[in-house]
This record gives C-alpha cells, structure tokens and sequence, in this order.
C-alpha cells in the first residue's frame, strides 16, 4: 500500500461555480490501486498555490503519490506542469510520455497535454488533464506501474530476476 494524494487544479472549481467531478473519481480510483487517499484538494490555476501544495504534500505530509489534475492544457491560465516543474527535483519523463502516448491512442488530443511527472524527495509528482475520461484512461495506465515506482523511490528492494543479464517486467499481465 501506498499514501497518496489528489490536487484538483481549477480556478471555476475552487470558487465553488463547478463540481469537482475528475478529483474524486480519481481519489476512487487510486483506492482500487491499492492506495490510502491521505489528501484530497482544489487549488486555483495559480502558480504559487500549486506549488505551495505539491510542497507541503510532499514535505510535510510526504506521501508517495500526488496526483493532480487539471491545469495541463493550452489555455492562458493553465500553469500545472511550469508549477510542478517548479518543484521537482528529478523528472520522470517516460511516465508523461506513456500517458500521452496511451491517450493518443484513444483520442489526438491527447497530444495536447503538456502534463509533467517526477519526484520531489521521494514523492512522485504527476499531472493528468482535468478530465473525467482522461483522468480514467490515465489511471489505466498507471495503475500498474504505481506500486513498482514507488518502491523505487523510497529505495526499497524491486524485484528483479536473478541470473539474466536484463531485467523483466510485467506490462499488461505480459511478461517482457
């Protein structure tokens, strides 16, 4: 099990003029992953918010995950992946890849996203865009490789087999 938290970046949202409806549903679905939802928050699309968050999330409260959501497209006002870069201390670059990656499968826009993912301390840190369906096709690919990562961060022992040369992994109940 792993300790995790959800930011839901949205100006409309933290004002109180739209539901939160990608936040929970991604709280949810981190629960099926395995994870403890310690935290659960709306932040406005500004910079310094996000980042005085993603900060005491990671710091202070130091869990393993911050998933956040909202803030990544091309909008004037949306900054989550300048702010999260603000904060990281070493990116995770392959995950952000594979998301739009996967998500491009699905739908082009996905392209679009310019979300970021990495680690402050130990913390891994990644955004998703702020909707419910790519909140859920994102979680699809995460999920998996969650429990793995964040062993790899606390630097706990990973699996790996004994006596080959390369490592194997599991990526969709395939054995690579």
């Amino acid at each position: 099990m792993f300790r995790a938290a959800v930011v839901t970046v949205s100006d409309k949202g933290y004002a109180g003029e739209r539901e939160d409806v990608s936040g929970p549903l991604l709280a949810d679905l981190l629960r099926s992953a395995g994870a403890e939802v310690v935290a659960q928050t709306i932040v406005p699309d500004e910079p310094e918010q996000i980042q005085r968050m993603l900060v005491h999330l990671a710091d202070d409260l130091k869990v393993d995950v911050v998933l956040t959501t909202g803030g990544t497209g091309f909008t004037p006002r949306d900054h989550t992946p300048e702010a999260t870069l603000g904060v990281l201390e070493r990116e995770a670059p392959g995950l952000a890849e594979v998301l739009r990656w996967e998500g491009y499968r699905r739908t082009p826009q996905a392209v679009l996203s310019r979300g970021v993912a990495g680690l402050r301390g130990r913390t891994l840190i990644i955004n998703l865009p702020g909707s419910p369906r790519a909140v859920q096709e994102g979680m699809e690919v995460l999920a998996p490789v969650l429990p793995h990562a964040v062993q790899m961060a606390r630097g706990e022992e990973t699996e790996h087999v004994k006596g080959e040369e390369r490592e194997t992994w599991t990526v969709k109940g395939e054995t690579r």
